[in-house]
């Protein structure tokens, strides 16, 4: 096969969790946007507990993801290195960048691709979630994004209570319509991010008027990594 024909080379992306629910919306982000990426796994599904019961993220958490870095980075497959990490994880930016400052590869926030797409679409920005540790963390993430791009922006924030239980206790429609009543309830919002992987299957259980409105992190973080990765702008 010569070099005219030659497919590029998979990317392998290593997947960080704290949560178990945040595994199937990005495999299926994946499968949906790039399927020729390679992905695998790497899960502390204790780190979410952590947090709720300490109220702040405290330096043995920070310790951890550092850990959790290391091992996907170093991770290798018939001699092919990990080319990114992407945490989907959205309350631990402060632990992420602690990775981010150790690693030389590309290492992604769960929401840098959403609130990017957000600050293109309008200046009223809504963000839903349903983990409440994560409000405060993402409302200033975006809030530090928007100032460094110059953007004077309304961030929106609001706790769904309640959805996250319902989701992890099997009761999915119920949590699907507690964010969807949430995101109407925003009214004028320009844009509405999804602000938790878990979130995502959501997004369809609203109207379609609504759902335009609406940005999900897993499919904005596949589109941020594939447009890092694939050069040829006709295939991205």
């Amino acid at each position: 096969m010569d070099a005219l024909t030659t497919p590029p080379p998979k990317r392998r992306i290593a997947l960080i969790h704290a949560l178990r629910n945040s595994v199937d919306p990005i495999l299926g982000a994946f499968e949906r946007l790039w399927p020729e990426a390679e992905t695998f796994n790497v899960m502390d599904d204790s780190l979410s507990a952590a947090v709720e019961a300490d109220g702040r993220l405290t330096t043995p958490v920070i310790e951890r993801f550092l850990a959790l870095g290391r091992y996907a980075a170093a991770t290798r497959v018939g001699g092919r290195r990990t080319d990114a990490i992407l945490f989907t994880c959205s309350a631990f930016g402060q632990a992420i960048e602690a990775v981010q400052s150790e690693q030389p590869i590309p290492v992604l926030k769960p929401n840098d691709g959403a609130f990017e797409k957000a600050l293109a679409r309008g200046r009223r920005v809504g963000v839903l979630v349903t983990f409440r540790p994560s409000l405060d963390a993402l409302s200033d993430e975006l809030r530090d994004l928007a100032a460094r791009r110059g953007i004077t922006c309304d961030v929106r924030g609001v706790h769904v209570p309640g959805a996250l239980a319902a989701l992890q206790a099997g009761r999915g429609a119920d949590h699907d319509g507690a964010i969807a009543a949430a995101a109407a309830a925003l009214g004028d919002a320009d844009v509405i991010v999804l602000g938790q992987f878990s979130m995502a299957r959501a997004r369809t259980a609203m109207d379609p008027a609504l759902q335009s409105r609406v940005l999900t992190t897993p499919d904005c973080a596949v589109d941020q990594l594939r447009a890092r990765f694939v050069v040829d702008p006709v295939q991205t």
